[in-house]
């Protein structure tokens, strides 16, 4: 495991995550749903972010 994967994924998940959380207070009211599609789409980043590997550099140095 190197560092690069996890910190992509740490940093995609609090990009998302953020994301949807600044969406569902729009109205200044959290709901569970709202709770839930944020801590989905924190899950789903870390997931997906994680599983895709870096490309492997092309350099002869």
């Amino acid at each position: 495991m190197k560092i690069a994967n996890v910190a992509k994924s740490i940093v995609a998940g609090v990009a998302a995550g953020a994301t949807a959380a600044v969406t569902a207070v729009q109205d200044n009211v959290l709901t569970t749903g709202e709770g839930v599609t944020i801590a989905l789409a924190v899950l789903g980043a870390w997931g997906i972010t994680y599983a895709v590997p870096n490309r492997q550099s092309t350099s002869n140095q």
